[in-house]
């Protein structure tokens, strides 16, 4: 590529993240005459790919097509054909992030939802009763993913009392450590200085369950209507899928949004470190645990036990700890005979305990 050519890549890709680090990943691909571009919108196996000769179409089927994990998707950076009937993505960068989920299907694969993202935006309407649960479960995809998580709090407006405010950013960030909690009214305006100053100059994928209101804060931040919305049902939140494929959008402050489908299945995929991260102080308390390998149910010398008797640590969230593991490693196990094995020898073992224990009370009542 020349020095020409190089500089309209780059003030043409600057304002979609393009740096030169990317340059010098797409440098094996130049040979062969194609061109660098990012992928805006994928569906149906074609998608549009911005590039210095600007928006161009092109089909997916030349990058392995059966995988869900290896499939392009929005955020990917790519190696497209230069022209073509039909255009093809050759292949796409070396992905720096992954938001992934586990798919619907029963071959429990990972289906990815965006790449090279920076900032993970988690709506949470306010519209409705929290469910920290799912804010939880958000979170640990967010963490897996390498992106920094952010939890917006939409709707603001319709909690007018500053101290109910207050205490429902508390119970997020109680479920949230180390994340930024910003309650947002995309309608009012309030709020979205702050969100705007943390997202700016990165890439950011906005997630959330329809009805969240996504598509009106991806609005307000984008400075215009450029998303569909519709109003939610007043008995319970929810609203249509206003947004249907996944778009990246340029900010006019600096930095692009990607903007996703409501999710409603939020399933795990390979996500330990993810759950880990987002109970930090549960695996912090866990190293103070007597066994290495305590379960926090009933183990003597238990230190998570403990703070839960104690007050320090909420049941709620130990109880939503358990089922983010126990979820994460029956996906992990069911491609891991390695993992299956041992989760059937633990089985077993316990088995075996419980089956001396009550043998042993037998004994006592005999």
């Amino acid at each position: 590529m020349t020095s020409s050519s190089a500089s309209s890549v780059s003030t043409a890709l600057a304002p979609y993240g393009w740096d030169d680090a990317w340059a010098d990943e797409f440098a094996p691909h130049e040979p062969e005459g194609l061109l660098p571009g990012r992928v805006i919108r994928v569906d149906r196996g074609q998608c549009d790919v911005v590039t210095a000769d600007g928006i161009l179409r092109a089909d997916t089927a030349f990058v392995t097509p059966h995988d869900p994990m290896r499939v392009v998707c929005t955020g990917d950076w790519v190696a497209v054909e230069p022209a073509g009937n039909p255009r093809y993505v050759r292949t796409y960068l070396p992905r720096r992030t992954a938001f992934v989920r586990s798919t619907s299907s029963k071959r429990s694969e990972g289906q990815i939802l965006a790449a090279n993202v920076d900032h993970a935006i988690v709506a949470v309407s306010l519209a409705v009763e929290l469910d920290l649960g799912r804010v939880e479960r958000f979170l640990a995809l967010a963490w897996e993913s390498g992106a920094q998580p952010v939890v917006v709090l939409t709707k603001a407006d319709l909690v007018p009392d500053a101290a109910t405010l207050g205490h429902l950013v508390q119970d997020v960030e109680t479920a949230a450590p180390g994340v930024p909690v910003l309650p947002v009214s995309a309608m009012g305006g309030d709020g979205l200085d702050v969100l705007l100053a943390v997202v700016c100059g990165g890439t950011s994928v906005l997630l959330g369950q329809s009805g969240a209101g996504k598509s009106t804060l991806a609005n307000a931040l984008l400075g215009e209507e450029v998303m569909d919305v519709r109003a939610t049902r007043d008995a319970d939140g929810k609203g249509r899928h206003t947004t249907t494929t996944r778009n990246l959008l340029v900010l006019p402050g600096g930095g692009v949004l990607i903007d996703t489908p409501g999710l409603r299945g939020v399933g795990l995929w390979d996500a330990e470190s993810g759950v880990g991260q987002v109970f930090s102080e549960i695996e912090s308390l866990a190293q103070q645990c007597r066994f290495h390998d305590c379960a926090h149910e009933s183990e003597p010398g238990c230190a998570v036990l403990a703070a839960v008797a104690s007050g320090e640590l909420g049941e709620r969230r130990l109880d939503s700890y358990r089922k983010l593991l126990r979820e994460n490693q029956r996906i992990v196990a069911k491609t891991d005979a390695r993992l299956r094995a041992e989760i059937r020898k633990d089985w077993k073992r316990k088995g075996a305990i419980g089956k001396a224990a009550m043998e042993a009370k037998r004994g006592r009542w005999s």
